[in-house]
């Protein structure tokens, strides 16, 4: 196997110290997480108070001033023990981000320090029951009042990560209906302002430990100082989302990668002591091919991702390529999931087993951070190919 080159020790020492984190404060607990469809606030602040939220945030606003590398690690290992409802990467490296590069430094010294802690939960608001993928057709509208002192929101929102949870959420609403993409800002909503609601946890196939809810804006009163960014980033929402998908969609791959290792870890283990006819289901020739086929690929897939990782750090990583890194690992998280259940036979069916939970929490990864189809269609125009 090609050894990885993409971590320090600072990272390995980082990874492990969270990997015991997990085996302390959240694995214990996932079951009983997923039975009633969220996570506790408690490990939202035990994380915090352990450092591990909001880790790429300067010093000044809680964070440590690390390098997204940490987030990676983080990423991986909770990848690696299948704790699918844990929503600190969504939290820490896509929220709090939006905040530290486009908000005012009032915006960064209310919001950043509660979210490292864990005080303050943090979610983002894009898709709506009729726009998914598609952010320029969203239908929710922030209109300013005359006097310029608020935006009136209305509208709803819909498979939001962290949205039972959330203390803040980040909206993307049209301020200028009229404007198309241009007309797409972004605004900070918090929890207990009028008419702002939560609605029903949804159920979904897998991540059934994860949050996820509907988002209801009844003309609630967003002050203006809550635009992200001021007013010099009015109707700029759009760009400003254009910039950060690269990295969200990065976040996907990585979770992809390690989750598919993760469950080949799994399978290896079980079929060298599963018995069948007398002798280790490891021992027949298409368990072993079978294998060996789809460690490959993810070895594959593994350094792509990386080399995508190390673009990150230099500011270098385009959207399409981190549209690649996001389609091709999750395509392939799928078909090892799949292949990993077949040879685990009927207890890869049972949720009980890891593989089980694994392959239905797997199906999602295609979908989110925008389709494997729109990705293809992001690669496609970045080579010169346009269905127009």
């Amino acid at each position: 196997m090609i050894e990885r080159s993409l971590f320090r020790p600072e990272h390995q020492a980082f990874a492990d110290s969270f990997r015991r984190f997990i085996d302390k404060e959240i694995s214990p607990h996932h079951a009983a997480w997923e039975d009633q469809g969220h996570v506790s606030r408690e490990v939202w602040q035990q994380a915090g108070a352990n450092g591990f939220l909001c880790m790429s945030m300067p010093e000044e606003y809680g964070g440590a001033g690390a390098d997204q590398l940490y987030a990676v690690a983080q990423i991986e290992e909770i990848a690696r023990a299948g704790c699918t409802g844990i929503g600190f990467g969504l939290h820490s490296e896509i929220v709090a981000p939006y905040i530290l590069r486009y908000g005012s430094a009032e915006q960064k010294s209310r919001y950043l320090p509660p979210m490292a802690s864990g005080a303050m939960i943090g979610a983002i608001a894009m898709s709506e029951p009729a726009a998914g993928s598609d952010l320029q057709g969203i239908q929710t509208q922030a209109i300013q009042s005359a006097d310029g002192s608020h935006y009136l929101l209305r509208g709803s929102k819909t498979f939001i990560t962290n949205g039972w949870h959330a203390d803040l959420v980040i909206v993307v609403a049209k301020t200028d209906p009229a404007a198309g993409a241009k007309g797409i800002s972004l605004l900070l909503v918090e929890r207990g302002m009028p008419g702002f609601e939560a609605g029903r946890r949804l159920k979904k196939v897998g991540l059934k430990a994860q949050d996820t809810a509907e988002l209801f804006f009844d003309n609630v009163r967003v002050p203006a100082g809550n635009l992200l960014g001021g007013p010099a980033l009015q109707g700029r929402g759009f760009i400003c989302l254009m910039e950060q998908l690269p990295w969200e969609r990065l976040q996907i791959a990585i979770s992809a990668v390690a989750a598919a290792q993760a469950a080949i870890d799994w399978t290896v283990d079980y079929v060298k002591q599963r018995q069948v006819f007398g002798q280790p289901v490891a021992a027949f020739q298409n368990t072993r091919y079978t294998l060996a086929a789809l460690q490959t690929e993810v070895q594959v897939a593994r350094v792509f991702v990386d080399k995508c990782c190390e673009l990150l750090l230099q500011q270098k990583l385009d959207s399409a390529s981190a549209s690649m890194a996001k389609y091709w690992s999750t395509d392939l998280q799928c078909k090892v999931m799949d292949e990993c259940v077949q040879l685990h036979g009927g207890y890869g069916y049972m949720w009980e087993y890891p593989i089980a939970r694994a392959y239905a929490d797997a199906r999602v990864q295609r979908i989110y951070g925008g389709t494997n189809e729109i990705m293809k269609e992001v690669i496609a125009r970045a080579m010169g190919l346009s269905g127009r």
